[in-house]
C-alpha cells in the first residue's frame, strides 16, 4: 500500500517578479484530476478532515498560510506534514485516515482523483479501524 508523501511542484520565477507553480498531465499529481475544491477561513481551533476514502486519492496544497496534515495508515503508522509553501503538496492515497488543522490565513487547494461520492467516505474512525485493523493488534 502506498504511503502519503510530499510533492514539490516546480517553482518558476524570482522574488522580484513573483512565482508560478504548475502541474501538467499528472507529472506532479500522480492521478488524473477529476475534482478540485478549496477550504478557507477555517478557525485555528477546528480539526477538519477526520475521514478516509475507499477509492479517492488527493493532493492537498496550502496556497496560503500553514496547514498541519496528520495521516494514519491502515497499519497504524502516523505521519505529520506541515504545508506552508504553495509549491509543495501532500499526496494522500485511498485508505488513509487524515485530519487537517489550519492557520487562520490558510487556503487549502485539493486535487481529487474522483468525483464527489458520499459512499466513498469513511467518516467514523471506528469504522476505519474495523476495515483496516492495525497489523500489530
Amino acid at each position: 500500500m502506498q504511503k502519503p508523501y510530499l510533492i514539490d511542484f516546480p517553482r518558476i520565477g524570482a522574488s522580484d517578479i513573483g512565482y508560478i507553480s504548475v502541474s501538467e498531465s499528472a507529472r506532479a499529481v500522480p492521478f488524473e484530476i477529476e475534482r478540485v475544491f478549496w477550504t478557507y477561513y477555517t478557525p485555528e481551533s477546528i480539526v477538519r478532515g477526520r475521514h478516509a476514502h475507499h477509492a479517492t486519492a488527493q493532493v492537498l496544497v496550502a496556497v496560503s498560510g500553514r496547514i498541519l496534515v496528520t495521516t494514519e495508515m491502515p497499519d497504524g503508522e502516523i505521519m505529520v506534514f506541515v504545508l506552508e509553501s504553495p509549491s509543495q503538496g501532500v499526496y494522500i492515497p485511498p485508505h488513509v485516515w487524515h485530519t487537517m488543522q489550519y492557520s487562520h490565513t490558510a487556503v487549502q487547494l485539493a486535487f481529487a482523483s474522483t468525483l464527489y461520492d458520499e459512499a466513498d467516505y469513511i467518516r467514523q474512525y471506528d469504522d476505519f479501524r474495523q476495515q483496516w485493523p492495525p497489523l500489530n493488534s
